[in-house]
């Protein structure tokens, strides 16, 4: 996709991630939502009119330019970085953060952290390669924000099991969660596209991710999306199975 269709790709995003719509949008530039519609789904923006929305969205230019390169980089760590986040459980927890927008000046002023700390801990992250770190503190990710942990590697052997274990131990009864697990007998057919369909659903919440990312953290709220199937029968089913050699 080239750059100026994933800037305007960005920027759709963004504005829906603020919660508005095009024809709220449209209202505030003074503009009839046809207008508007027709001028995303063309990309037909001039610079004057990109800076128009972005201050009628309330959005920052650097922060969208950066959605835009959401999907560079590695989909993998390498050994050495899961290493150095996998020693230390505080890097770990800066590298989170960053990796799901939250700037300098937010963590410093959210969290249990002072400047200084913090400062050690990006230019850490930068020697590892995880991020770049140029002027007014600002963390450029050098990989991609979907990556995935190395199967049995350092990060998954030190913080899989508890990470889950946390997961589970919560009620699931607020308005903002979802716990069901369901168990029954499907045709190959229908469990590949069951499969196919989850997948899905994990891209989409990636992709929620990355558009909120250009919210304050303040008005984030940290969610973990647990996915899964595979071909599976409860032991006490499998203890009434005839053997074979009976």
């Amino acid at each position: 996709m080239p750059a100026a269709s994933r800037f305007v790709d960005a920027l759709k995003r963004s504005v829906r991630a603020r919660g508005l719509t095009y024809a709220q949008l449209a209202r505030r530039l003074q503009l009839s939502e046809a207008s508007v519609k027709r001028m995303f789904s063309r990309g037909s923006f001039t610079l004057s009119r990109i800076e128009e929305v972005l201050a009628a969205a309330d959005l920052d230019l650097y922060e969208v330019a950066r959605m835009t390169r959401g999907g560079a980089g590695p989909r993998e760590l390498s050994h050495e970085q899961e290493l150095g986040l996998a020693k230390d459980e505080r890097l770990l927890a800066v590298f989170w953060l960053v990796l799901n927008g939250w700037t300098f000046e937010e963590i410093v002023q959210g969290f249990a952290i002072s400047r200084a700390e913090l400062t050690t801990a990006f230019a850490r992250l930068e020697k590892l390669k995880l991020i770049e770190w140029g002027p007014r503190e600002r963390a450029r990710l050098l990989i991609a924000r979907n990556f995935e942990w190395r199967s049995g590697g350092p990060a998954k052997k030190a913080y899989a099991r508890r990470a889950m274990a946390e997961f589970l131990q919560g009620r699931f009864d607020t308005p903002l969660e979802l716990l069901r697990f369901e168990s029954r007998e499907l045709s190959a057919e229908s469990a590949a596209r069951v499969k196919r369909k989850l997948e899905q659903l994990v891209i989409e919440f990636n992709e929620c991710a990355e558009a909120d990312s250009a919210l304050p953290a303040g008005r984030r709220v940290p969610m973990a999306l647990l996915a899964g199937c595979r071909p599976w029968q409860f032991s006490a089913v499998n203890a009434l199975k005839r053997r074979k050699n009976a």
